[in-house]
């Protein structure tokens, strides 16, 4: 049976933030010979009374057609951003409506959470003494009205495993990708991703707010560095290398990378090799020696080193859990 997601609309929600899990995850194909085509999660709405209207913070309404006993059967719970949360956003605890609510889901149930989402996660108790994050401009408030929570406002997403929270919009989209990539591996989710017309990857500890997101018109940007070190990652690149495809100095092009990227280029490179790691590790039968020099890590060591701490895995348990049968020939 494909992984059931419930999504809990609440009045005063964002339209926005709804559509993102039905997008996600109700596109996401089964790539191997036993599934392929087939959908992979069944997501449904439901709100917090009887079926009915649901107020969004547009011009329209929406109609459910699911009360709160479908958070009985979810396996996933995602709750998207409200601007009309009233005394979880005030005091910081649930109405008697969201509280009996949450009494139907399971234990065990994945909890998720886009934007200010978060709020409603955490006046249940499930962040306490966890890591969480929301959108950028509510952390300080959030943080105050929940001082159990640890919050971290400048990342995109945060994966505290069974739990898991986003920044505001477009993180929403990440953070799905994320679950469906930990879910069923980075063929799914790229093109999950590319029929979405999004980038496939985005990594969670990326910063969501950035001083100066577009860079100034007149300065050149760094997308020809970027293209040229995504063609050789499985060679060292240095720093004045990326700059020199730009004709610029390191710093100049240090800082310009940071305003359109918003990490810095040895953050991003790490980023790509992993990424590139991963599709080799699941789409060949490549060594890991192999890989590792593919990927323009050098060793195992060194590739070990980045995927655990990454990922939290070895690159031969995470073969195995993506492609059982490449990884019992590891």
């Amino acid at each position: 049976m494909p992984h059931r997601v419930v999504v809990l609309a609440l009045d005063g929600l964002q339209s926005f933030e709804l559509g993102i899990p039905q997008r996600i995850f109700g596109r996401s194909l089964g790539s191997e010979p036993l599934n392929r085509g087939e959908k992979l999660y069944e997501v449904v709405t439901c709100s917090v009374r009887a079926p009915g209207p649901v107020h969004t913070d547009a011009d329209f309404t929406i109609t459910v057609e699911h009360g709160p006993e479908a958070l009985a059967t979810a396996d996933t719970v995602v709750i998207p951003a409200s601007h009309e949360l009233g005394p979880v956003y005030t005091e910081g605890r649930l109405t008697d409506e969201l509280a009996a609510a949450f009494a139907h889901i399971r234990p065990g149930t994945r909890m998720v959470s886009i934007c200010t989402g978060g709020y409603v996660l955490a006046a249940a108790g499930y962040l306490d003494g966890r890591p969480a994050t929301t959108h950028w401009s509510s952390a300080d408030h959030f943080q105050a009205l929940f001082p159990a929570v640890r919050v971290d406002p400048d990342v995109l997403f945060i994966d505290d495993g069974d739990v898991l929270t986003s920044a505001g919009v477009a993180a929403g989209i990440d953070l799905c990708l994320h679950i469906v990539r930990r879910d069923h591996g980075t063929a799914v989710a790229n093109d999950v991703a590319r029929r979405t017309v999004v980038p496939p990857h985005r990594d969670g500890g990326q910063a969501q707010y950035i001083q100066r997101p577009v860079p100034d018109a007149q300065l050149a940007g760094t997308t020809t560095a970027r293209a040229w070190a995504l063609g050789r990652l499985e060679r060292p690149i240095l720093l004045r290398d990326m700059a020199q495809q730009e004709s610029t100095s390191v710093r100049t092009f240090t800082r310009r990378f940071r305003e359109e990227v918003g990490i810095s280029p040895v953050q991003w490179l790490t980023q790509q090799r992993v990424e590139r790691a991963r599709q080799l590790l699941e789409s060949t039968d490549l060594s890991i020696d192999q890989v590792a020099r593919d990927a323009g890590f050098g060793t195992p060591t060194s590739l070990r080193q980045h995927l655990q701490a990454t990922l939290g895995v070895s690159p031969t348990g995470y073969r195995r859990t993506f492609r059982a049968t490449a990884g019992d020939r590891c």
